[in-house]
């Protein structure tokens, strides 16, 4: 056979060759319409807001296949609830393409709880913002640092920086409200229980300072104070002045101290 072929011209060897590629290549050609699914295409059907069972459905019974690439999180909307896909609804492609999907997470992430003391009320709702965390209430307090947040809160108690949260938690923010240019006299604190003169501070929007226990006391509540600064009169025996907003620290002791009443006679005269 091979002395067949060797005896034959080379242009009609050249030409068989050029028959059979020419075969081969119509061939590859009509199978690649098959195998591509050349001219059936579908419009992508809608799933954002279905649950991932549901557009999972939806897309095989359109002649799509569905894969999860992605998840986020929004306490506002279920677990599972698709939140985006690509591609979009509406457009028209081939069919068994993939349709790939983002879903809404089941269980909020945990993020650690930032130090938002000493910002600007602004800087603190951008944060809160950016970490997925929400604002609660808004409490105003007279302070010098107006505009700042002096406290960060969570369940009426102090919330620390790095602690552990779920994402979605409410943040309640203390923010300084300036100094009023009101004025009051210093309020005597003299033999007050700590607990009385707290009520009594902060009816007058001022604000409780360093607090300097003796040694002894176990209950600082039920402790009375014996001294305060700054003190009720200056050295001449003239009433001072506070504004609201301003600090009076109070030395606490277990035994109430015996007032000195000679001052207040003078002032009832």
């Amino acid at each position: 056979m091979f002395e067949k072929i060797t005896k034959r011209s080379f242009l009609f060897n050249v030409l068989i060759a050029g028959v059979v590629s020419f075969l081969v290549i119509l061939i590859f050609l009509f199978s690649l319409d098959f195998f591509t699914n050349h001219g059936q295409s579908k419009t992508v059907p809608e799933v954002k807001g279905k649950n991932l069972t549901e557009a999972i459905k939806v897309l095989e019974a359109a002649g799509f296949d569905a894969e999860v690439t992605d998840s986020v999180y929004f306490d506002t909307i279920p677990g599972l609830q698709i939140t985006r896909q690509l591609p979009d609804p509406g457009e028209l492609v081939k069919v068994n393409r993939v349709v790939y999907l983002t879903v809404n997470r089941m269980v909020p992430p945990i993020i650690d709880m930032p130090n938002l003391v000493g910002q600007s009320e602004a800087s603190a709702l951008m944060i809160l913002k950016a970490l997925g965390l929400r604002l609660g209430d808004t409490i105003m307090k007279p302070d010098f640092a107006k505009g700042s947040v002096l406290q960060q809160l969570k369940d009426d108690n102090d919330i620390k920086p790095g602690t552990k949260l779920q994402m979605g938690s409410s943040i309640d923010l203390v923010i300084g409200a300036g100094i009023a240019d009101e004025s009051i006299i210093v309020p005597d604190l003299i033999g007050l229980t700590f607990a009385d003169a707290k009520v009594l501070l902060e009816s007058n929007k001022i604000l409780m300072g360093a607090v300097v226990p003796k040694s002894d006391v176990t209950d600082t509540m039920k402790a009375y104070i014996y001294d305060q600064k700054p003190p009720r009169r200056d050295e001449e025996g003239r009433p001072l002045r506070i504004s609201p907003g301003q600090l009076i620290d109070v030395y606490l002791s277990n035994t109430m101290p015996v007032k000195d009443t000679t001052a207040v006679k003078k002032e009832n005269e």
